[in-house]
């Protein structure tokens, strides 16, 4: 269905960026990668999924913490593919810790790549979709863009701004054909959340299954963890004909999480 269609999906060689690009190449769009691989794994993973899929995909690095370097990935993937049709904001870090204790460089970080890269890959895109007359951005927020959960603060922060920011941006180009939606996952098993596992057992003095279904998947009425490949679907969905009318929105795919 996005057969001619260009893709960047920044974070995308592990967790739920990694299946959104394979959910994506599947659909027939062509695919930049990038991530912090070592040069070898990545070249392996890009051939891999070329050859799977049938599409051309490219891998690139960028420190998404650096303005410049948000902007020099569009720029990449236009270089390679002539445009971007679809951006896919996925990267994000975390870390747990109670606000007094939330050391601030790790807060400038969490939110350099969790938000600021958000709009300086946006604003970057923004002109070749402009151009086409068709885009689609997707913003990977979470649950937390909705709700808030303790020691979290930063990462509940820097969520919620990135709902408001899709928001923001599908209101000034809902007239030219670019659509930008906000995907809120729930819990879903990424190297993200295994971190996330151990240190809220260090928080709680708790065993790490205790952890999961106690602490992780408290709030989470399914008691199962949200598939990566659940979010792809879901991100191919919005960036398909099918989801034109679908912009602006926060879409939760949280296993009933904020239905409380």
């Amino acid at each position: 269905m996005l057969a001619g269609k260009t893709a960047l999906v920044t974070g995308s060689t592990s967790g739920i960026g990694l299946a959104v690009a394979r959910a994506l190449a599947r659909a027939g769009a062509k695919v930049m990668l990038n991530g912090s691989r070592p040069a070898a794994d990545a070249e392996a993973l890009r051939a891999e999924l070329a050859v799977e899929a049938g599409v051309e995909v490219a891998y690139t690095t960028a420190n998404l913490a650096d303005p410049a370097s948000a902007r020099a990935l569009v720029a990449a993937t236009i270089a390679a593919f002539g445009s971007v049709d679809i951006l896919i904001n996925n990267a994000g870090i975390q870390h747990v810790a109670a606000v007094d204790a939330f050391p601030d460089d790790t807060w400038d970080q969490l939110m350099a790549i969790n938000v600021s890269a958000v709009f300086h890959t946006t604003k970057a895109a923004l002109p070749s979709m402009k151009a086409k007359g068709w885009g689609r951005i997707v913003n990977i927020a979470s649950a937390h863009g909705v709700v808030a959960s303790p020691f979290k603060a930063p990462y509940t922060a820097s969520k919620h701004a990135v709902v408001g920011f899709s928001k923001a941006v599908a209101l000034e180009v809902a007239e030219q054909g670019i659509t930008c939606n906000a995907l809120c996952p729930g819990y879903v098993r990424t190297p993200l959340i295994e971190k996330q596992v151990v240190d809220q057992a260090k928080v709680h003095n708790m065993p790490e299954d205790r952890v999961i279904r106690e602490v992780i998947l408290a709030a989470q009425p399914t008691k199962q963890f949200v598939e990566a490949d659940e979010v792809a679907a879901f991100a191919v969905f919005l960036c398909s004909d099918a989801a034109k009318a679908v912009t602006g929105s926060v879409q939760l795919i949280d296993g009933g999480w904020t239905a409380r």
